[in-house]
Protein backbone atom coordinates (compact mmCIF):
# COMPACT_ATOMS: atom_id res chain seq x y z
CA UNK A 1 0.00 0.00 0.00
CA UNK A 2 2.91 2.32 0.80
CA UNK A 3 6.40 2.06 -0.77
CA UNK A 4 8.02 1.83 2.67
CA UNK A 5 5.97 -1.17 3.82
CA UNK A 6 9.04 -3.48 3.51
CA UNK A 7 10.78 -1.26 6.07
CA UNK A 8 7.82 -1.63 8.42
CA UNK A 9 7.81 -5.37 7.89
CA UNK A 10 11.49 -5.63 8.80
CA UNK A 11 10.90 -3.59 11.96
CA UNK A 12 8.05 -5.73 13.28
CA UNK A 13 9.81 -9.01 12.51
CA UNK A 14 12.08 -8.28 15.47
CA UNK A 15 10.66 -9.78 18.66
CA UNK A 16 10.89 -7.30 21.57
CA UNK A 17 12.04 -8.57 24.96
CA UNK A 18 11.78 -5.36 27.00
CA UNK A 19 9.77 -2.14 27.02
CA UNK A 20 12.72 -0.22 25.51
CA UNK A 21 12.69 -2.78 22.66
CA UNK A 22 8.98 -2.11 22.13
CA UNK A 23 9.57 1.64 22.11
CA UNK A 24 12.40 1.32 19.61
CA UNK A 25 10.19 -0.59 17.15
CA UNK A 26 7.39 1.95 17.55
CA UNK A 27 9.82 4.81 17.00
CA UNK A 28 10.95 3.15 13.77
CA UNK A 29 7.34 2.87 12.64
CA UNK A 30 6.72 6.51 13.56
CA UNK A 31 9.80 7.70 11.69
CA UNK A 32 8.92 5.61 8.64
CA UNK A 33 5.21 6.40 8.21
CA UNK A 34 4.13 9.59 6.46
CA UNK A 35 1.22 11.69 7.79
CA UNK A 36 -1.17 10.30 5.15
CA UNK A 37 -0.79 6.81 6.64
CA UNK A 38 -3.42 6.03 9.26
CA UNK A 39 -1.03 3.59 10.91
CA UNK A 40 1.15 6.53 11.96
CA UNK A 41 -1.54 7.95 14.24
CA UNK A 42 -2.42 4.76 16.08
CA UNK A 43 1.28 4.04 16.50
CA UNK A 44 1.85 7.62 17.72
CA UNK A 45 -0.77 7.21 20.43
CA UNK A 46 0.43 3.74 21.40
CA UNK A 47 4.02 5.00 21.58
CA UNK A 48 2.94 7.72 24.01
CA UNK A 49 1.08 5.14 26.09
CA UNK A 50 4.09 2.80 26.18
CA UNK A 51 6.45 5.59 27.20
CA UNK A 52 4.06 6.50 30.03
CA UNK A 53 4.01 2.87 31.18
CA UNK A 54 7.81 2.73 31.12
CA UNK A 55 8.02 5.87 33.25
CA UNK A 56 5.78 4.33 35.90
CA UNK A 57 7.50 0.95 35.77
CA UNK A 58 10.80 2.69 36.52
CA UNK A 59 9.50 4.36 39.71
CA UNK A 60 11.32 2.86 42.69
CA UNK A 61 10.38 5.28 45.47
CA UNK A 62 8.07 3.26 47.78
CA UNK A 63 6.35 6.47 48.92
CA UNK A 64 5.34 7.41 45.37
CA UNK A 65 1.58 6.71 45.05
CA UNK A 66 1.96 6.00 41.32
CA UNK A 67 4.48 3.20 41.87
CA UNK A 68 3.31 -0.25 40.82
CA UNK A 69 3.22 -2.98 43.46
CA UNK A 70 4.46 -5.49 40.87
CA UNK A 71 6.27 -3.50 38.16
CA UNK A 72 7.85 -6.62 36.66
CA UNK A 73 4.39 -8.04 35.92
CA UNK A 74 3.24 -4.80 34.26
CA UNK A 75 6.44 -4.67 32.19
CA UNK A 76 6.00 -8.28 31.06
CA UNK A 77 2.39 -7.59 30.12
CA UNK A 78 3.37 -4.46 28.20
CA UNK A 79 5.84 -6.42 26.07
CA UNK A 80 3.51 -9.39 25.51
CA UNK A 81 0.69 -7.03 24.58
CA UNK A 82 2.78 -5.07 22.06
CA UNK A 83 3.81 -8.28 20.32
CA UNK A 84 0.19 -8.83 19.26
CA UNK A 85 0.20 -5.48 17.44
CA UNK A 86 3.53 -6.17 15.77
CA UNK A 87 2.44 -9.67 14.76
CA UNK A 88 -0.84 -8.42 13.28
CA UNK A 89 1.04 -5.80 11.26
CA UNK A 90 3.60 -8.38 10.15
CA UNK A 91 0.88 -10.77 8.98
CA UNK A 92 -0.97 -8.04 7.11
CA UNK A 93 2.17 -6.77 5.35
CA UNK A 94 3.14 -10.36 4.47
CA UNK A 95 -0.28 -11.21 3.07
CA UNK A 96 -0.91 -13.74 5.82
CA UNK A 97 -4.34 -14.25 7.47
CA UNK A 98 -4.83 -11.37 9.89
CA UNK A 99 -7.49 -10.91 12.60
CA UNK A 100 -10.48 -9.17 11.06
CA UNK A 101 -10.43 -6.37 13.62
CA UNK A 102 -6.90 -5.46 12.55
CA UNK A 103 -7.43 -5.96 8.83
CA UNK A 104 -10.40 -3.56 8.94
CA UNK A 105 -7.84 -0.96 10.04
CA UNK A 106 -4.87 -1.92 7.84
CA UNK A 107 -6.93 -2.18 4.65
CA UNK A 108 -7.81 1.54 4.66
CA UNK A 109 -4.62 3.09 6.04
CA UNK A 110 -4.54 5.47 3.05
CA UNK A 111 -8.12 6.76 3.13
CA UNK A 112 -7.67 10.51 3.56
CA UNK A 113 -11.33 11.44 4.36
CA UNK A 114 -10.94 9.60 7.69
CA UNK A 115 -9.72 11.53 10.74
CA UNK A 116 -6.45 10.76 12.47
CA UNK A 117 -8.27 10.21 15.76
CA UNK A 118 -10.46 7.60 14.08
CA UNK A 119 -7.40 5.58 13.10
CA UNK A 120 -5.93 5.99 16.58
CA UNK A 121 -9.07 4.76 18.34
CA UNK A 122 -9.78 1.98 15.83
CA UNK A 123 -6.28 0.66 16.52
CA UNK A 124 -6.86 0.93 20.25
CA UNK A 125 -10.19 -0.84 19.84
CA UNK A 126 -8.60 -3.79 18.01
CA UNK A 127 -5.63 -3.96 20.34
CA UNK A 128 -7.49 -3.69 23.66
CA UNK A 129 -10.68 -5.60 22.92
CA UNK A 130 -9.11 -8.41 20.89
CA UNK A 131 -5.44 -8.64 21.91
CA UNK A 132 -5.36 -7.61 25.55
CA UNK A 133 -7.42 -10.52 26.91
CA UNK A 134 -5.04 -12.91 25.16
CA UNK A 135 -1.95 -11.09 26.46
CA UNK A 136 -3.25 -11.18 30.04
CA UNK A 137 -4.19 -14.84 29.67
CA UNK A 138 -0.81 -15.81 28.20
CA UNK A 139 1.12 -14.09 30.97
CA UNK A 140 -1.06 -15.61 33.68
CA UNK A 141 -0.67 -19.06 32.15
CA UNK A 142 3.11 -18.64 32.01
CA UNK A 143 3.12 -17.75 35.71
CA UNK A 144 0.47 -20.34 36.64
CA UNK A 145 -1.55 -17.56 38.27
CA UNK A 146 -5.18 -17.11 37.23
CA UNK A 147 -6.36 -13.59 36.35
CA UNK A 148 -8.60 -12.43 39.19
CA UNK A 149 -10.17 -9.21 40.35
CA UNK A 150 -8.73 -7.84 43.58
CA UNK A 151 -5.22 -9.21 43.08
CA UNK A 152 -2.06 -7.10 43.12
CA UNK A 153 -1.77 -7.57 39.36
CA UNK A 154 -5.35 -6.47 38.72
CA UNK A 155 -4.90 -3.41 40.93
CA UNK A 156 -1.74 -2.41 39.04
CA UNK A 157 -3.55 -3.06 35.75
CA UNK A 158 -6.42 -0.72 36.62
CA UNK A 159 -4.06 1.85 38.15
CA UNK A 160 -3.01 2.64 34.59
CA UNK A 161 -6.50 3.69 33.56
CA UNK A 162 -6.21 7.33 34.67
CA UNK A 163 -2.91 7.74 32.81
CA UNK A 164 -4.35 6.20 29.66
CA UNK A 165 -7.55 8.24 29.89
CA UNK A 166 -5.54 11.46 30.03
CA UNK A 167 -3.51 10.48 26.96
CA UNK A 168 -6.66 9.56 25.05
CA UNK A 169 -8.23 12.93 25.89
CA UNK A 170 -5.15 14.74 24.58
CA UNK A 171 -5.28 12.63 21.41
CA UNK A 172 -8.95 13.46 20.87
CA UNK A 173 -7.96 17.12 20.60
CA UNK A 174 -4.58 16.79 18.87
CA UNK A 175 -5.73 14.30 16.23
CA UNK A 176 -9.14 15.77 15.50
CA UNK A 177 -8.27 16.53 11.85
CA UNK A 178 -8.51 14.52 8.67
CA UNK A 179 -5.63 12.26 7.73
CA UNK A 180 -3.85 14.99 5.74
CA UNK A 181 -4.36 17.54 8.50
CA UNK A 182 -7.30 19.48 7.08
CA UNK A 183 -10.08 20.53 9.41
CA UNK A 184 -13.15 18.47 10.20
CA UNK A 185 -16.67 19.92 10.36
CA UNK A 186 -17.17 21.81 13.66
CA UNK A 187 -19.98 19.42 14.63
CA UNK A 188 -20.29 15.87 13.34
CA UNK A 189 -21.33 12.34 14.30
CA UNK A 190 -17.69 11.76 15.21
CA UNK A 191 -18.19 13.78 18.39
CA UNK A 192 -20.71 11.25 19.69
CA UNK A 193 -18.34 8.39 18.81
CA UNK A 194 -15.44 10.01 20.64
CA UNK A 195 -17.57 10.76 23.68
CA UNK A 196 -18.77 7.16 23.89
CA UNK A 197 -15.35 5.49 23.65
CA UNK A 198 -13.76 4.72 27.02
CA UNK A 199 -10.35 3.11 27.40
CA UNK A 200 -11.09 2.21 31.04
CA UNK A 201 -14.30 0.38 30.06
CA UNK A 202 -12.50 -1.44 27.23
CA UNK A 203 -9.67 -2.54 29.54
CA UNK A 204 -12.12 -3.77 32.19
CA UNK A 205 -13.93 -5.82 29.55
CA UNK A 206 -10.56 -7.20 28.40
CA UNK A 207 -9.72 -8.36 31.93
CA UNK A 208 -13.15 -9.98 32.29
CA UNK A 209 -12.61 -11.80 28.99
CA UNK A 210 -9.18 -12.98 30.15
CA UNK A 211 -10.81 -14.52 33.23
CA UNK A 212 -13.39 -16.22 31.01
CA UNK A 213 -10.71 -17.49 28.63
CA UNK A 214 -8.72 -18.90 31.56
CA UNK A 215 -11.61 -21.24 32.38
CA UNK A 216 -12.56 -22.01 28.78
CA UNK A 217 -8.98 -22.75 27.76
CA UNK A 218 -8.58 -25.33 30.50
CA UNK A 219 -12.07 -26.84 30.45
CA UNK A 220 -13.26 -26.47 26.86
CA UNK A 221 -10.55 -25.40 24.38
CA UNK A 222 -12.91 -25.51 21.36
CA UNK A 223 -15.18 -23.03 23.13
CA UNK A 224 -12.19 -20.79 23.82
CA UNK A 225 -11.34 -20.75 20.10
CA UNK A 226 -14.96 -20.03 19.20
CA UNK A 227 -15.09 -17.23 21.75
CA UNK A 228 -11.99 -15.61 20.24
CA UNK A 229 -13.50 -15.85 16.75
CA UNK A 230 -16.65 -14.14 18.00
CA UNK A 231 -14.61 -11.52 19.83
CA UNK A 232 -12.67 -10.78 16.64
CA UNK A 233 -15.91 -10.37 14.68
CA UNK A 234 -17.45 -8.00 17.21
CA UNK A 235 -14.24 -6.00 17.51
CA UNK A 236 -13.97 -5.77 13.71
CA UNK A 237 -17.51 -4.41 13.56
CA UNK A 238 -16.63 -1.75 16.12
CA UNK A 239 -13.47 -0.84 14.17
CA UNK A 240 -15.46 -0.41 10.97
CA UNK A 241 -17.91 1.83 12.82
CA UNK A 242 -15.07 3.93 14.19
CA UNK A 243 -13.59 4.28 10.69
CA UNK A 244 -16.67 5.61 8.86
CA UNK A 245 -15.49 8.78 7.02
CA UNK A 246 -16.70 12.03 8.56
CA UNK A 247 -19.04 13.93 6.24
Amino acid sequence: MFPYDPTLLAAVQTTPQTIPDVIQIMQTIDATCIPSDGLKWFNWLYLNVTQAVQTRVNITDPTDPTRFADPAWIAALDVAFARYYFTALEFSLSGEPTPGCWQAFFAIRNQTPIARIQFALAGMNAHINHDLPQAVLGLCQALSTPPQHGTTQYNDYTALDSTLDSLIEVAKVTLRVRLLGDALPPVSALDNTLAAWSVAAAREAAWNNAELLWHLDSDAPPLAAAFLDTLDGLTALASKTLLVPVA
